[in-house]
């Protein structure tokens, strides 16, 4: 009996090897049936042979699995983000201090991309009208967020240009809110970065040359995503109309993460091919008791206004040939144009960019009230925000001035300057001693302006009211107007004790056809 110990031992190893093996099939037969249906799942894999030697069953797991694939497009994007948005985070943490942590929010933002990427080809288009569905984009807006709130806290940071250049350019997030030419929209961004960056490079190309290095790192990522969105979503992005649900996708992808590094190791190892694709799974079930959630139903409201297309662009602000260096020589002798984004509505109503169908700006009185500033920036004195103030400004004959956002203000210019420009100034006063120039007044009215010395033209659009007083060395001041009304010159009398004689600008004309062509006259009332 002893001699038959060692055949024992290996009959009954064998027989357990058996029933393992018998217990694994049956495993993978009723992985292979649904059980409503008794039909068979159509996969060309019930079961996956994970590293650790035993088997990972199908249904959730294998699901996120399939989210987990790197596709090509996810492949080239990692090599987007380990390039150029890395090298740029590198550079920033050189800068330190601000302009680090704002591309600590830059990488992040990508990288929330990257997840929305991943899941597009497995789930449906989320529909902007379900909250539920925009959470799929949450971390997106948030890190977008951050990065102008990072901006907007530190107006008087001496890296303020730095903050704001990211502050613009990061919007190129949006792309993937595009149903059609998201490269347009990469484009575009671009330019509005390159305002603010071209500042930096001119202020340190002499001084720092690490900030120049790292404009151009931060330009290299619009050419990088570009190249990226050319060669994989030219035509937008695309989803998977049989897909998952967003939320479900979504919520899989974040779940089981042992499981996808064990599915991770696999396809690395370059073993057996990765199975088909699962097919729909059935709807999820009704949510009940989800009540509103604010937050997310405003995020819905910007991923819808994305949704809609060219008209999400058709209320960017379009830069004045005045503000560009290329068609405007006198820049290029001085410093920095001055933004005049605090104008915005006055560039609305002519209708260079108008808001999108059905939005209209908010009221003055519901707008937030910034602080006053008076500051001289490089040639460019700007004043903006002031009410009920009296103000006195030293000028050169090199030195211009914007006056804009102020009420009730009495500013004094003293010396010679070259020119004013005066933006939705209600009430405001200006006495003046000289200018080379002219004096340009857009939305302001109850105006007033008394000159001293000499002026050779002043420009009125759209002003409700105003008084103008020459001196007799200004007599042949040039005037225009446009959508004008009570605008009223005052002149000199005959003798210094004489009163001023007050001329009106007429406001009405007459127009008739002559001879084939229009003769415009202006209309007099007389008694």
């Amino acid at each position: 009996m002893a001699s038959n110990a060692p055949g024992m031992h290996g009959l009954t190893t064998l027989i357990k090897r058996l029933e393992a093996a018998t217990s694994r099939l049956e495993d993978i037969a009723a992985a292979t049936f649904d059980p409503s249906t008794n039909a068979p799942i159509n996969e060309s894999s019930a079961a996956l042979a994970s590293p650790r030697g035993s088997l990972i069953s199908t249904g959730t797991s294998s699901t996120a699995r399939e989210i987990k694939i790197n596709s090509p497009a996810i492949e080239d994007f990692d090599k987007f983000i380990n390039g150029a948005v890395k090298s740029f985070v590198a550079l920033s943490e050189e800068l330190g201090g601000l302009v680090a942590e704002q591309s600590e929010s830059v990488l992040n933002a990508f990288l929330a991309q990257r997840k929305v990427l991943q899941l597009s080809s497995r789930t449906k288009q989320p529909d902007p009208t379900r909250s539920i569905d925009m959470e799929l984009f949450l971390d997106i807006q948030n890190n977008m967020g951050t990065v102008s709130d990072i901006r907007e806290a530190n107006r008087s940071s001496p890296l303020f240009s730095h903050l704001t250049t990211v502050s613009e350019g990061i919007q190129v997030c949006a792309w993937i809110g595009f149903p059609a030419k998201p490269l347009d929209h990469v484009t575009e961004t671009l330019g509005q970065a390159q305002y603010y960056g071209n500042r930096v490079i001119k202020e340190y190309r002499d001084k720092d040359i690490r900030h120049v290095n790292w404009v151009n790192s931060f330009f290299k990522i619009f050419n990088s995503l570009g190249d990226f969105i050319k060669l994989h979503y030219a035509e937008g992005l695309t989803w998977n109309k049989n897909g998952m649900d967003p939320k479900e996708a979504l919520k899989l992808l974040n779940s089981d993460q042992g499981v996808l590094d064990d599915f991770s190791t696999i396809a690395g190892g370059g073993g057996a091919p990765p199975p088909p694709p699962p097919p729909p799974p059935p709807p999820p079930p009704p949510m009940i008791g989800i009540g509103p959630n604010s937050s997310l139903s405003d995020m819905s409201a910007v991923f819808q206004q994305l949704n809609q297309g060219e008209y999400v662009t058709s209320g960017l602000r379009k830069v004045e040939k005045s503000q560009m260096t290329h068609k405007n020589p006198d820049l290029r002798k001085g410093s920095n144009v001055p933004a005049r984004s605090v104008s915005q509505t006055s560039v609305d109503s002519r209708g260079k960019s108008p808001a999108p169908p059905g939005k209209k700006p908010k009221p003055e009185s519901m707008r937030t009230k910034r602080p006053p500033r008076k500051v001289l920036d490089g040639n460019k004195w700007l004043i903006e925000n002031f009410e009920d103030e009296t103000l006195e400004i030293q000028t050169t004959i090199s030195q211009s001035i914007l006056v804009t956002r102020c009420k009730s203000v009495t500013i004094r210019i003293i010396g010679k300057g070259n020119a004013i420009s005066v933006d939705n100034s209600a009430r405001a006063s200006l006495v003046i001693d000289s200018l080379v120039s002219s004096v340009d007044v857009i939305k302001s009215p109850n105006f007033a302006l008394q000159v001293l010395g000499n002026l050779p033209t002043i420009l009125f659009d759209q002003v409700d009211s105003a008084t103008v007083y020459l001196s007799r060395s200004s007599l042949n001041t040039e005037i225009f107007t446009s959508k004008c009304s009570g605008v009223n010159i005052n002149t000199p009398g005959a003798t210094d004790d004489d009163d001023f004689v007050e001329y009106p600008l007429p406001e009405q004309l007459k127009s008739v056809i002559r001879g084939g062509r229009v003769a415009s006259e202006i209309v007099e009332y007389a008694g």
